[in-house]
């Protein structure tokens, strides 16, 4: 079932809140939509990824952000790049 977002973005569709663990769908469901403002096989610097996730979140810790996006294997690491998990890097 998929959660929908709306609870947890403003009228410009950014992200003001990071739901509880309990509402772990929701989670889910924002690191799905957060993962989408990301190209497939393309490489990004923590600067740019940091700027995506502050263009797209009211949060005041847009880092969380980036820390779940990892862990829950949405973006990959490696070199000081940033990628789409589910896509290769170009180059």
């Amino acid at each position: 079932m998929t959660k929908s977002i709306a609870a947890f973005q403003d009228e410009y569709g950014r992200i003001t809140g990071w739901p509880s663990d309990r509402r772990r769908a929701h989670q889910l469901a924002i690191l799905d939509y957060l993962t989408g403002l990301f190209e497939p096989g393309r490489r990004y610097g923590e600067d740019a990824v940091m700027a995506v996730l502050r263009d797209h979140s009211t949060l005041e810790e847009p880092r969380v952000l980036l820390t779940e996006l990892v862990d829950g294997d949405y973006l990959a690491t490696g070199d000081g790049a940033y990628w789409r998990a589910d896509s290769r890097p170009n180059g």
